[in-house]
């Protein structure tokens, strides 16, 4: 339920799809488990999990929705081997060298025949649709999964008008200049992490961790030319964060204290702490949004 991480989307057009046509237009993509002959599956699944009973969850115009993706895994090595064994055998007994074409069919059929006894694996990526701020955030480190999340979530609904968040001022620039002043703006506070990169092309990287970034070890990097690429970051009370100059957000940590905030549900409906928790975390993130574009200068051709 909680996001650990945020890669930032925003539509370029408005959002304006209502929660029963959302729901009808991602089913006809739910997520099914691999047959014996599937290297991977992907699809929708329970915005709430198995607790759940849609594929979107909605609380005041914000949507949940959750992908599945479940991948045979098959180690490289082994089909390898099994490859150069057969080929190896074929050689011998014709006396000649097999052609690509030749070894690439054969490999094909050497994964046809282990897939069947594959273990698989299965990961989930959940986004947060947010038509109020015409954004998507989804809960992942990884643009790669991030993106396909979005093709699957444009496939079923015929289009999806989104860019990644770009902001009117590069973002490094914003957090060197915090950096370089000794705070960030107010509701953030400056944690103890922080890496700088040179401009140059063959330019080093710093990394400092547990360390006051305050000191003149850390602001002599900046005279040198280094900008802060990554900070470390509390918002408020309620959320500690990694920010990052591709406007990305890492290790999104919600605090204990603010996560009590829905104690007074109780979990003897488990569904209904769900939902509550979904209410609060959203409500947050939306302030989070609001305050990270006021700090970093606006949006690229855009209000929030």
């Amino acid at each position: 339920m909680w996001f650990k991480n945020l890669t930032l989307y925003r539509f370029n057009k408005p959002f304006a799809v209502e929660t029963e046509a959302l729901e009808t237009a991602l089913a006809d993509f739910t997520f099914s488990p691999c047959s014996s002959q599937d290297v991977s599956k992907f699809g929708f699944s329970n915005a709430l999990g198995k607790k759940g009973s849609s594929l979107v969850h909605s609380a005041g115009n914000r949507h949940l929705i959750c992908v599945t993706k479940e991948e045979k895994i098959l180690p490289g090595q082994v089909i390898k081997e099994a490859l150069e064994e057969k080929v190896a055998l074929i050689e011998d007994e014709e006396n000649r060298k097999l052609a690509k074409k030749e070894k690439d069919a054969m490999k094909d059929e050497i994964i046809t025949s282990l897939l069947p006894r594959a273990f698989s694996r299965r990961s989930q990526t959940h986004a947060l649709i947010l038509p109020e701020l015409e954004m998507i955030l989804v809960d992942s480190s990884s643009a790669t999964k991030a993106e396909e999340l979005l093709a699957l979530l444009r496939k079923a609904l015929g289009s999806l008008p989104v860019i990644p968040l770009s902001f009117k001022a590069p973002v490094e620039a914003n957090l060197t200049e915090w950096l370089k002043l000794g705070s960030a703006p107010l509701p953030f506070e400056m944690q103890d992490e922080a890496e700088l990169k040179s401009e140059a092309d063959e330019g080093g990287i710093v990394r400092f961790k547990q360390q006051d970034l305050k000191e003149d070890e850390v602001l002599a990097h900046l005279a040198t030319g280094k900008q802060v690429h990554k900070l470390a970051l509390h918002f408020g009370q309620s959320i500690a964060l990694l920010l990052q100059s591709d406007a990305s957000v890492k290790r999104l940590k919600f605090s204990e204290e603010f996560r009590a905030g829905n104690d007074e549900v109780g979990t003897d409906d488990p569904m209904a702490r769900l939902d509550a928790d979904f209410a609060l975390m959203g409500s947050e993130l939306v302030a989070l949004m609001h305050a990270l574009v006021a700090a970093l200068g606006g949006l690229e051709d855009a209000q929030v």
